[in-house]
């Protein structure tokens, strides 16, 4: 093979550990795959975190360490005849003496089933086990295989590591090495990369190869070389993975902190990713009761009127629809006292509170219901000044106070009015 025609990310790929840039964390001296690579006695581990920050790597060197037989596989292509062949290969290497290390590309999208398979062999020690993942193991890997790994995060790399990956190849990769190569925008490469090593490098291969050198015989990699190597930077992003819940979480808790900017940062991100348009504004027609409720009524409207605009319309022009609801809620006073109130009448509830009705609140639609009291002595507030009477309108020998208006929007006037009504205290009413 011409090995100028393999990706240049796999061209450099290190070859051990102090070629290694980032997770310091995790290598740096004292740290726990340090140690594991200086005693050459590895664990069962999982790696978690962001696509090209190293997972893959460490892995090979782990197995370049020592005369480990390597095997790697994808949890997207293989399924569990193929994992219990390799394990039946594995046992017989241990048999001879020789270790086998796992390599499971993608783990958790490995089933119950497929990941149950490897429990025995980790536990036994036929094999050494390296996972990958982008998702959480927390949510995505078997509560049994993990307790059986040491789970590794591995972090997004920063502008520095990026920087030190690409200057190594820049003077050690058999193909550019031999030209006069200078980036001069790290920070908009950084950014194009979002932190992806692998990325990164295609990037500067590709405007490395798109670039004519200048009277000095200097190829010069500036911004606008750096943006014509990438086609469109779709942000970092899995309908079904962390990230989704993550980014919502971002776009919730921005527009619950009274930030239309961020808000709209969010919502984009989602909608470029191709996320559902009716899931954010699901959410939306949530959060307008849960964060705003009555300090602003009509944010509930609003938002439902977003959802079914969203409906009526899609994608793409609908983003505009959400753009509007998402600053309208972010810039809308907050309180979240309905919320609380639900949440605390449903906690007694819960909890065994009596709830049976009293009498005077009963209907009476027949002589016999009002022969039993159904009814009796029930006053009708439109009868009194104010349209008002002082009334327990909870379970007998029952008070609660569920609902506690804040000081926002119009809910302050609500305050006042209930507090006028019933004296501050709907105790004894």
């Amino acid at each position: 093979m011409n090995e100028s025609s393999v990706p240049l990310a796999d061209r450099v790929r290190p070859k051990n550990i102090t070629e290694f840039f980032g997770q310091k964390h995790l290598l740096g001296k004292g740290a726990p795959l340090r140690t594991f690579f200086e005693r050459g006695d590895f664990p069962s581990m999982i790696f978690w975190g962001p696509p090209g920050v190293g997972k893959t790597t460490l892995a090979y060197l782990i197995s370049n360490k020592d005369s480990f037989s390597f095997i790697r596989i994808s949890a997207i292509e293989s399924g569990v005849k193929e994992v219990r062949e390799i394990l039946a290969k594995a046992a017989q290497s241990q048999n001879d003496g020789n270790k086998t290390i796992l390599f499971i590309d993608e783990i958790h999208r490995f089933n119950k089933s497929q990941q149950d398979a490897l429990l025995h062999a980790v536990e036994t020690g036929i094999i050494i086990l390296i996972g990958a993942t982008t998702e959480n193991p927390s949510f995505e890997v078997n509560p049994a295989l993990i307790s059986r790994c040491r789970v590794y995060k591995l972090h997004e790399l920063d502008e520095e590591d990026i920087k030190s990956i690409i200057y190594n190849a820049l003077k050690n990769d058999l193909v550019l090495k031999n030209y006069k190569i200078r980036v001069d925008d790290f920070d908009s490469l950084y950014k194009l990369s979002g932190g992806d090593a692998r990325t990164a490098l295609n990037i500067v291969d590709t405007a490395f190869r798109q670039t004519e050198p200048n009277s000095e015989n200097v190829f010069i990699i500036d911004k606008k070389a750096l943006e014509n190597s990438v086609v469109s930077k779709i942000p970092r992003y899995d309908k079904n993975g962390e990230n989704h819940y993550d980014t919502i979480s971002a776009f919730i808790k921005s527009m619950r902190g009274s930030d239309p900017d961020a808000s709209v940062f969010w919502l984009a991100k989602m909608l470029e990713a191709g996320e559902d348009s009716k899931f954010i504004a699901r959410r939306m027609v949530i959060f307008a009761s849960e964060d705003i409720g009555n300090a602003d009524p009509s944010a509930l409207n609003l938002a439902v009127s977003v959802f079914n605009a969203v409906n009526l319309i899609g994608m793409p022009e609908c983003r505009i629809n959400l753009a509007q609801g998402a600053i309208y809620l972010a810039s809308a006073p907050k309180s979240n006292a309905s919320y609380l109130a639900i949440e605390k009448a449903s906690a007694d509830i819960r909890n065994g509170v009596d709830t049976s009705v009293p009498l005077h609140l009963r209907n009476a639609p027949t002589k016999l219901m009002k022969s039993e009291g159904y009814g009796k002595e029930y006053k009708y507030p439109h009868d009194y000044p104010g349209h008002f009477v002082k009334v327990n309108y909870l379970p007998e020998n029952f008070s609660a106070q569920y609902y506690n208006p804040s000081d926002e929007g119009i809910e302050l006037k609500i305050k006042a009015r209930l507090a006028k009504l019933w004296c501050a205290s709907k105790d004894n009413g």
